[in-house]
Order: C-alpha cells, then structure tokens, then sequence
C-alpha cells in the first residue's frame, strides 16, 4: 500500500468545538490512546457544515464522511442542535454518528438531541483526568470497537461500489 493509499484509509474524526483548551484536552485524550485517526477541528457550526456539505473552505477535501462528529453544543455562527438536525435530515448524511460533548447538563438540550437522532450524549467532566478518560473511552469505542457506516472511508465507498474490483480480489 503506498502512501496515498494508507492516506485514504485514515478514519476521520470531526470534532466540532469553539474552546481552546477543551480542543488541546480532546485531541491528548485521543492520542493517548495511539489512534492513528486524523482529527478535523473546526471551531464553528457553520465550519462544520461547510466541511460535511463540501463547500466554502472545505469544497476541495477529500471525499468520505468522518468516522464519527463530536458535536458541542454551545457553538458560534451556528449551535449544536442546528448542525445536528441538518447533519440527521440529509439522507447521505445522516448515517454518520454524531455524539454530543458538551457541558450542559440541561434535559432539554438532552432530549432535543436524542430526538434529532443524536448517538450519544457525553457530558464533559469537570475534572482534567475525567475528561482525559472520558475522551479516550470516546475514541476507542468509535474508532476502533464501532463498525463505520458505509462511505466514511473514500476506498471502502470504492470498493463497494466496483463489483469488478471484488470479483479481482477473491
């Protein structure tokens, strides 16, 4: 496999969050698991869209879906629910897995999000070792454990789609 290849088959985390701190937290919990996922940050709801949707800044990427979004709440531009709602109302969309981490611990925000088609719903731990923990049980569970939808790697989505190319490879 060469390098281009092994590029493609990097499985994909779309963490959408506006905080700093929060971001260099989740991006240590993740790594301190050794995943080898590339981790898409942007730091908007609107950045966030515009990079599932393939458009503005994000028109160019690489095609697939990430392996999983986590999604805060409380964003600029363009809130948590709202994302949510566009990402679970497109068809070629909603397959992916979204789970919320935010700090709100509100029932409504809690029952808004699972009735949107949130997958999980994490609340941030106040506590740095906690959150650390929190996140790597995150990232080894959707990156590792959970079976990706299909078409959230670019030479799956291929490869399911070339029936020469399996007739090929058996």
């Amino acid at each position: 496999m060469n390098q281009e290849e092994e590029k493609m088959d990097v499985k994909r985390i779309l963490l959408v969050e506006d905080n700093t701190n929060e971001i260099e937290l989740i991006l240590t919990g993740l790594e301190e698991n050794h995943l080898t996922n590339e981790v898409i940050v942007v730091r908007d709801g609107e950045e966030a869209l515009d990079y599932l949707f393939r458009r503005g800044i994000f028109k160019l990427r690489q095609e697939g879906h990430p392996l999983v979004v986590i999604l805060d709440l409380k964003l600029p531009k363009i809130d948590g629910l709202e994302v949510l709602a566009q990402i679970k109302s497109k068809k070629d969309l909603r397959q992916i897995p979204v789970v919320i981490l935010s700090g709100s611990r509100e029932e409504s925000d809690m029952m808004t999000s699972y009735n949107l088609g949130v997958n999980g719903y994490v609340i941030k731990p106040l506590d740095f070792h906690d959150f650390v923990d929190t996140i790597r049980s995150l990232g080894l569970f959707w990156a590792v454990v959970n079976q990706p939808p299909p078409g959230s790697l670019p030479s799956q989505s291929r490869e399911l789609s070339d029936p020469t190319k399996q007739i090929m490879d058996d």
